[in-house]
């Protein structure tokens, strides 16, 4: 079978083989025995259609998507694609239930993004969990955000133990106001 070449993503840049977001086969992290089959994500027609369908419902302020917005790191072009957040209190994480795809290649490069939904426009810094506090917050997003189940290897009832597991694969980044970001920046230069 011919080699289907290098993998690009949407930004044009090359993927890297630790960037791909299939893990399927595999040996469950945890060392439980067989892993469930996980699905390799490809965006296909159906999930563009979605996508777009989600992209209109959070420009109007309707359901739990955001519209996620960063700055394309060899492009410099901005991209825009629906996410769903998980939020407790006024903390926010945004997660990446498919692994290292062009959106959180492009948020890890610039280091900020902005989250619209309706008129509601904000801007935020990123932080990358490790992966023990990551788990618990993936535990939570797949009972918010049902149809990405199928690319874990945890299910919903799983322990938190088995999403720490596979953190590394499920990017998750603690979202920061700008302005508490650039606050506290401002606070730690005006000290002596």
């Amino acid at each position: 079978m011919p080699d289907a070449g290098p993998s690009y993503d949407e930004d044009g840049g090359q993927r890297r083989p630790e960037d791909q977001a299939h893990f399927a086969g595999q040996v469950h992290p945890a060392g439980h025995g067989s892993a469930r089959p996980v699905r390799e994500y490809r965006k296909s027609r159906g999930d563009r259609v979605g996508n777009a369908i989600f992209s209109v419902l959070a420009r109007v302020g309707i359901g739990p998507a955001h519209l996620l917005t960063t700055r394309g790191r060899m492009t410099g072009r901005l991209r825009t694609t629906p996410v769903i957040l998980v939020m407790q209190g006024q903390q926010r994480w945004l997660v990446a239930p498919y692994g290292a795809v062009p959106w959180v290649l492009n948020a890890r490069a610039a280091g900020q993004v902005r989250l619209r939904r309706g008129r509601d426009r904000h801007d935020y810094t990123l932080r990358q969990l490790p992966a023990a506090q990551a788990g618990p917050i993936l535990q939570r997003y797949i009972r918010i955000a049902p149809a990405t189940r199928p690319y874990f290897q945890a299910n919903k009832d799983s322990p938190v133990g088995d999403f720490i597991a596979e953190a590394d694969r499920h990017p998750v980044f603690e979202l920061i106001p700008l302005s508490e970001a650039s606050a506290g920046d401002t606070s730690k230069a005006s000290r002596p």
